[in-house]
């Protein structure tokens, strides 16, 4: 009897020695569950973070580049031509009728000239046009514009069902486009110019291309370096890729994947 009694004693020692030791366990996983669970919250922090300062540094990029564009466009153009409307209407003389007839008939044109073009860099700027329309619209605008300028036909393909994203993710896929065209104004000497908008069920692709001069990809020039490397920056923001095919005198083709998350 003695005996059982102990054997009891011994069984109840062991079990509670298991129960505590699995408590113990179980205390120890949850412990270290809790540790992995806050180092992951801190590295999403980290990351999170870290994205923020890119997109940060990206649109202070995209803006620092959108300055020097208006600098240009206004030293090349529109300063040049109220330059010349200012030396017409300085030089008239009154007493040659016809001659100063053609003078500010002259003048009116060039500051005419000089409204639309400060009206198209305007409206390339403006980024309110996505928040109200969209991209789609955006680039429909765009290409009219470029379309309007006439140095090339620009053929634009819409596949796909269209899927909306935010405005500022939708904004920076306009600023690539914008840079790509761009970029073919300034360095293409093109003929045609094309641009596809492919939707399919989780990713955008674009593509642009041009029948130009081409280029050697590994020893472009500054100017078109700076160009490629804006996109691919914000190419980068977007979680996407971007690939450049060109050779020289055989024009140049563009493509981009946008996920859609």
């Amino acid at each position: 009897m003695q005996k059982s009694s102990n054997d009891i004693v011994i069984f109840l020692i062991v079990v509670s020695a298991l129960i505590s030791i699995m408590v113990l366990f179980i205390i120890m996983i949850l412990y270290l569950y809790s540790k992995k669970q806050a180092q992951f919250k801190k590295g999403l922090e980290e990351i999170k973070l870290d994205h923020e300062k890119t997109l940060m540094a990206t649109q202070l990029e995209i803006q620092e580049q959108t300055f020097q564009n208006i600098s240009r466009e206004i030293h090349d153009n529109i300063s040049l031509s109220l330059t010349l409307a200012k030396l017409h209407l300085h030089t008239i003389d009154w007493n040659d009728k016809e001659r100063s007839g053609e003078q500010v008939d002259s003048s009116i044109k060039l500051i005419g000239k000089s409204i639309a073009e400060l009206s198209d860099i305007s409206k390339g700027l403006n980024a309110d046009i996505i928040i109200q329309d969209g991209l789609l619209k955006a680039i429909e605008e765009e290409i009219y514009r470029i379309r309007q300028v006439g140095l090339f036909p620009v053929n634009y393909e819409l596949t796909g069902t269209p899927v909306y994203m935010d405005n500022q993710k939708e904004l920076i896929i306009f600023r690539i486009v914008q840079e790509a065209f761009n970029n073919i104004i300034k360095h293409a000497n093109a003929k045609t110019t094309s641009l596809t908008l492919h939707y399919n069920t989780v990713k955008l692709d674009i593509s642009i291309t041009d029948d130009g001069n081409g280029f050697d990809t590994k020893a472009a020039g500054i100017a078109r370096q700076a160009g490629l490397k804006n996109m691919e920056t914000r190419i980068k923001i977007l979680k996407g890729h971007m690939d450049v095919y060109s050779i020289p005198d055989n024009g140049t083709v563009l493509s981009f994947t946008i996920p859609f998350n």
